[in-house]
């Protein structure tokens, strides 16, 4: 068990790594612009002149400059963000530049140097970097407010460290955190007659019993177990089924002094928070796989337009309308979304499954048929060279799917899942995958699963590289 802070870090990464690039792109852009107007187009000679080459004085500055920024804590998620705390801390970070700057002139005796140039640098370099941070902040919460890039909580329990550790969550914004409800103690394991309606201004969505019924029936990203002492011996079932789950749970212990293997105690708002974190835990990693996605998604968006356009034109003139077909999916941790990919079955195919069920391939709840009468002609070319999955490229750049991760399964596939199965859900589904690649002619779900455990388990960047090699050949072979 480790100590770390601030609680979340997961949270607050992409938030951080934003900033910190307008940070030091904006120093460098300043820097140029700035150089441009004072000296025009011989900017480049001017500070050569003065005994200084442009490039490392660029990078210098803005790894200073950032520098600067971090020394007074700007990069830290804070308990209590103001626009006025901001501009203290930019307007010193600012300040200890410009003495620094003017004092090495000085000592150095470094007479060429524009002093005019430096003043008028740090004075819009604090300006913009002011106004690009409270704008980035504004958006961003504004964004959360209305759903976007939001993670859920359930909070076990309804007493008042439930109610506090809820509200000191739902007070800090910048964590993109929403607090669903609150699960009550079982009637038979509470001194309480019964479970209150509402704990402040959250509804009580069920007792404790209830816990793997809400799971499945709403989104849930993290379960904050706040109970009392005297119910102690309740947080290990609970922890248990998350495990099994790939949930998050957050233990805050002010009341609750207890250890767990493979935790990590984080500190929040002053307090000690236990985070046990079942999956992928990488916050660096994480965002640079959705990095990866925007910009090998945008780039097979431009570079794959016109073999999408061929098959668009394709499917028009042989099968007709409609081109596409949108079907809902279950995402990361039950979230559902309309995946997009090109029609490859007669248009009342949905309507025909039932007569179909008994000749599935597969043994579990997901469907195969690989000489499935209701295929179309193009459908049949266009699934053996899976060129119908290529629409969900914009599934990915939307957020919904990545490039690589599990299949997403339906809502039908879901609901017949084992308890095990469910924590294929803990990471966003994929284009390609492990089952893709090895295991896409296996007829058995289990087998299917266990890859895409194993996914998960193993996940770094390299190895979602290698699953994107390995599924061009795939392909073309059509695998």
């Amino acid at each position: 068990m480790t100590w770390d802070g601030p609680l979340i870090r997961r949270h607050n990464t992409a938030l951080r790594l934003g900033l910190l690039a307008v940070d030091a792109i904006s120093a460098v852009a300043l820097f140029i612009v700035i150089s441009l107007m004072l000296f025009g187009d011989g900017w480049i000679a001017a500070w050569r002149a003065a005994g200084f080459e442009p490039s490392a004085v660029i990078v210098a500055y803005a790894a200073i400059w950032v520098g600067a920024l971090w020394l007074h804590d700007l990069y830290r998620l804070r308990s209590r963000w103001s626009i006025r705390s901001e501009f203290r801390d930019v307007l010193r970070a600012d300040l200890l530049i410009a003495v620094a700057s003017f004092a090495a002139l000085f000592l150095f005796k470094l007479p060429d140097v524009s002093r005019r140039f430096l003043i008028t640098l740090f004075v819009v370099q604090g300006i913009v970097t002011l106004a690009s941070r409270v704008s980035i902040r504004l958006t961003l919460g504004a964004l959360r407010d209305r759903g976007y890039n939001s993670r859920f909580m359930l909070v076990v329990g309804t007493g008042p460290n439930a109610r506090r550790f809820a509200d000191r969550v739902e007070r800090r914004r910048e964590l993109g955190l929403r607090v669903i409800g609150h699960l009550a103690i079982a009637p038979d394991a509470s001194a309480e007659p019964g479970p209150p309606a509402m704990v402040g201004s959250r509804a009580v969505l069920g007792t404790l019993d209830e816990i793997e019924a809400i799971l499945h029936s709403r989104v849930v990203d993290e379960v904050a177990i706040c109970l009392p002492a005297e119910h102690a011996a309740l947080v290990e079932p609970i922890t248990r089924l998350c495990e099994e789950e790939g949930r998050i749970v957050r233990i805050p212990l002010d009341d609750l002094g207890l250890t767990m293997p493979g935790g990590r105690v984080e500190e929040f708002d002053g307090g000690p928070v236990l985070s046990l974190v079942y999956g992928p835990d990488r916050a660096l990693a994480l965002v640079g796989k959705r990095l990866l996605d925007l910009a090998l998604g945008a780039a097979a968006l431009i570079i794959l337009s016109p073999v999408m356009a061929s098959v668009a034109l394709a499917i028009r003139a042989i099968d007709g309308g409609p081109v596409f077909f949108r079907q809902t999916r279950v995402g990361l941790h039950g979230r559902p979304f309309d995946v997009l990919k090109f029609r490859t079955m007669v248009p009342d195919a949905e309507g025909q499954l039932d007569d179909l069920r008994e000749r599935n391939e597969i043994r579990g709840p997901a469907f195969k048929l690989t000489d499935d009468p209701r295929l179309t002609r193009t459908g049949r070319f266009t699934r053996a060279a899976s060129l119908d999955e290529l629409p969900q490229i914009w599934n990915v750049l939307r957020g919904e799917m990545s490039l690589v991760g599990p299949r997403p399964p339906l809502p039908r596939e879901v609901q017949a899942y084992d308890l095990w199965h469910r924590r294929r859900l803990s990471m966003k589904p994929g284009i390609t995958g492990l089952w893709q690649v090895q295991g896409r002619r296996e007829e058995d779900f289990d087998r299917w699963v266990e890859l895409d455990l194993a996914y998960i388990d193993r996940w770094s960047i390299w190895l979602d590289f290698k699953i994107i090699v390995r599924t061009i050949p795939a392909m073309f072979q059509g695998r």
